[in-house]
C-alpha cells in the first residue's frame, strides 16, 4: 500500500482479477444500448406543456438531468425486454442512498465470476450550451473513496449524455411540445481517467470529484489502490489539507489500527 507521509498505515485497496475485464465488457453493453435506442428511434423525450412559448429554453438545464436519467433506465429496461444481451442480465434503477442512476448486473466476462454489479452513474450536458459540463459533480469523495476500500468488484461508470432542447407545436392538441433530443453518449471508467481530468472540489460535505470536462476525456490504466491515492493526493492538495484528509481516514475506516 503506498505512503502519504511514512507515518499512517492504510488499510490495502484490492480489486477482483478481471476488473478491467469486467470493465470493458460493461461498457461495450452500454455502448450496444445507446445505439440501439438510435436505431429504433428511441433518442428523444417528449414533454407536453401549455405554456405558450414552451418550455423555458434558458432554464431547460436545470431540468434536463432528471429527465435524461430517467430515459436512460427506461431504454436499458426496454432494450433487454427485445434483445438477448451477451452480458446483462438485468438493470434495476438506483435508489436515493446508491452511488448511481443505474445498476446494470453483468455476466459471463470470466467464468470464475457470476454476476457483478455495474454502478452507471448518468449526467446530462447540454449540447447548445457552451461550457455545459464543465466540471459538474460526480460523487462524494469520501464515499467513493470508502467504496473501493470495501468492494473489490466496485465498477462505477459514468454515462455523459449530450442532448438539445427545442419546441413545437403539436396541431392535435394545440399544445406546446417540447423535445429533448439525445445527441450523443460517452461512457467510461472513472477508474481510468486521466489524473489531470479529475479534480476535487471541497465546497460540499467531504467535498465533490469533479470531472474537468465531462465529454472530453483522457485514459490512464491504473488500479482500485492507484485511483484511491489519486483521490487521497487531491484531498490534501485542496484547501481542506491533510489534516482534513486525516480525519475523514480515522472516521470512514481507511487506517490500519
Amino acid at each position: 500500500m503506498y505512503s502519504l507521509d511514512g507515518k499512517v498505515s492504510l488499510k490495502p485497496v484490492t480489486e477482483i482479477f478481471c476488473y478491467k475485464a469486467i470493465s470493458e465488457s460493461s461498457i461495450a453493453a452500454i455502448n450496444r444500448v445507446m445505439k440501439w435506442a438510435k436505431e429504433q428511434d428511441r433518442n428523444r423525450i417528449l414533454i407536453d406543456t401549455n405554456l405558450k412559448l414552451g418550455i423555458p429554453m434558458e432554464n431547460v438545464n436545470k431540468i434536463a438531468g432528471p429527465f435524461v436519467e430517467a430515459w436512460a433506465y427506461e431504454v436499458f429496461n426496454d432494450y433487454l425486454e427485445v434483445n438477448l444481451d451477451k452480458n446483462i442480465t438485468k438493470v434495476e434503477p438506483g435508489s436515493r442512498l446508491n452511488l448511481a442512476d443505474i445498476i446494470m448486473h453483468i455476466s459471463d466476462v470470466d467464468s470464475s465470476v457470476s454476476n457483478t454489479k455495474i454502478q452507471i452513474d448518468v449526467k446530462a450536458t447540454s449540447y447548445d450550451i457552451k461550457g455545459s459540463g464543465k466540471s459538474p459533480n460526480i460523487t462524494s469523495f469520501a464515499r467513493i473513496r470508502s467504496e473501493f476500500l470495501k468492494n473489490e468488484d466496485l465498477v462505477f461508470l459514468i454515462l455523459s449524455i449530450k442532448h438539445r432542447v427545442y419546441s413545437k407545436r403539436n396541431e392535435e392538441t394545440k399544445m406546446m411540445m417540447g423535445v429533448m433530443e439525445i445527441m450523443d453518449f460517452k461512457a467510461y471508467d472513472l477508474k481510468y481517467l486521466k489524473g489531470s481530468d479529475i479534480s476535487y472540489n471541497p465546497a460540499l460535505g467531504t467535498g465533490q470529484i469533479q470531472i474537468r470536462d465531462i465529454h472530453n476525456v483522457g485514459y490512464e490504466n491504473r488500479s482500485s489502490e492507484e485511483i484511491c491515492e489519486l483521490l487521497d493526493k487531491k484531498c490534501i492538495a485542496s484547501k481542506k489539507g491533510y489534516t482534513q484528509w486525516y480525519d475523514y481516514a480515522k472516521q470512514y475506516g481507511w487506517l490500519n489500527d
